[in-house]
């Protein structure tokens, strides 16, 4: 689908005119560490080989710069990220939300800052889209992050493969799984970057993918203590809104993000970092000599 042809929400002309005073109305418009939920997560992939054994893949998601998030507040948290020794960085969607004038620049600064050894991918979530895709996927180009919609990269050490592959967003019926599924390497495992979580529905369906790892749903931006879990779910994030699930054969682990939309409330839901390291579930062979 173009991005002409996405409908935009007939509210978002009025939320762009009035964002930015709201957002630099905020006291506390600098980044803390203590203010951010660091979740790190130990995931077993089948046929993860051993050379991408403590593999630490670190995730942002819904940034929404613009909307209560400032540029220099990401500035900050991007320089916290760098020190978080990870192997390899996604970035699953929504990076702005109604206003991208004057944003543009400032969101490319900070994801080219990003560090990682192994690389920096991403996908587009539906904002992106409503915004302009075309110039989100120019940010990515400038900002060295490889753009995995509808695509896939296979990632080697050594004798091992791990294949990272993406889908555009459903939301604005930009997904092409069939399009993922023909360029991915047979055998491997292989992860999938989704910004909509109740994609797991679609994508454990084809027994091709090992893990997703999503956002979009904030995590309801309110948490019932002891359940873990919201009750505020909205399209596309009905079925898996927070945390980590089992989906079929597949694991789907969606975060509570950076960001928020509308409303700058979060309640016994910190905004989220994601670092999961892979974990084989192959036995070592020892050589006795």
């Amino acid at each position: 689908m173009k991005d002409k042809d996405v409908d935009r929400p007939q509210a978002m002309t009025i939320r762009q005119g009035i964002q930015d005073a709201m957002t630099y109305s905020l006291p506390d418009k600098k980044f803390s560490k203590k203010s951010i939920d660091l979740v790190e997560i130990d995931l077993e992939l089948k046929k993860l080989g051993w050379n991408f054994n403590n593999f630490r893949i670190l995730n942002l998601t819904d940034i929404h710069l613009g909307q209560w998030i400032n540029p220099e507040y990401l500035s900050e948290l991007v320089d916290y990220v760098n020190t978080l020794n990870i192997d390899l960085i996604t970035l699953t969607g929504d990076y702005f939300s109604y206003v991208l004038k004057d944003y543009e620049e400032s969101l490319e600064e900070s994801l080219k800052k990003l560090e990682a050894p192994y690389g920096k991918f991403g996908v587009l979530g539906n904002h992106d889209h409503w915004m302009d895709a075309s110039k989100i996927r120019d940010i990515f180009k400038n900002s060295g992050i490889v753009d995995l919609s509808n695509d896939v990269v296979t990632l080697r050490k050594d004798e091992d493969r791990l294949n990272i592959c993406g889908v555009d967003s459903c939301t604005v019926c930009a997904d092409n799984l069939d399009k993922v599924i023909a360029k991915m390497p047979e055998d491997i495992p292989s992860i999938l970057l989704a910004h909509e979580p109740d994609f797991a529905k679609e994508s454990s369906q084809t027994n091709k993918f090992d893990l997703q790892i999503s956002g979009h749903s904030h995590g309801g931006q309110f948490i019932i203590p002891k359940f873990e879990t919201t009750p505020f779910r909205g399209p596309n994030s009905t079925k898996y809104p927070v945390g980590l699930y089992k989906v079929g054969e597949m694991l789907q682990y969606t975060s509570k993000g950076l960001g928020t939309n509308s409303f700058r409330i979060r309640i016994n839901c910190k905004p989220e970092i994601t670092i999961i390291t892979l974990k084989t579930t192959k036995k070592q062979q020892i050589t006795i000599e």
